[in-house]
């Protein structure tokens, strides 16, 4: 299913559901990370959309570096193969879809995945950007820049990007 067509939930009817309810309506949100709208419900009511983002930001920032790092993990590389592989979160398949990056030259795919491969190396986890910000020449140039961070620098600047795709995502799947 297309994250564009997901489930609106009004913020009233989210405030007033059991942890696994609210964690099943919104437990996509961020990758693979169910745990993150888990932590989040226990911050009700929301009085709006930003603070419920708010709350679910801040369990991220309060697990700790090794359980961030495992959570940037949990994410997808930017990938031509994958887009075209539909080996992607309905989200994920939206995002680097709109980004162009499914339509990449031969060249430019080879060149995305030794990008990848050096950034991976030097921090740990994929590149993590909200494409829907870049043009596809951006994207390119911001994984060669961000390459070259010192990891600490890295690590709150891939946290910083979560907030902004997450943010989007929410804005689609929740209701004032």
């Amino acid at each position: 299913m297309s994250s564009e067509h997901a489930t609106t939930h009004d913020l009233r009817a989210l405030n007033a559901m059991d942890r696994a309810a609210f964690t099943a309506a919104l437990g996509d949100t961020f990758e693979h990370s169910p745990w993150v709208a888990e932590a989040a419900w226990a911050q009700r009511p929301f009085a709006t959309v930003q603070a419920l983002h708010d709350a679910m930001m801040a369990a991220v920032h309060a697990c700790g570096r090794g359980r961030q790092i495992e959570f940037l993990r949990g994410h997808p590389e930017l990938s031509a193969s994958a887009v075209r592989a539909g080996g992607l979160t309905a989200d994920s398949m939206d995002e680097q879809k709109s980004a162009g990056l499914g339509a990449l030259s031969a060249g430019e795919e080879a060149l995305l995945a030794r990008r990848n491969k050096a950034y991976a190396q030097r921090h740990g986890f994929p590149f993590i950007a909200c494409v829907r910000h870049y043009t596809r020449a951006g994207i390119f140039a911001e994984l060669a820049s961000r390459t070259a961070r010192e990891p600490g620098q890295e690590l709150a600047e891939a946290l910083r990007q979560i907030g902004f795709i997450t943010r989007m995502r929410l804005e689609r799947r929740v209701g004032a």
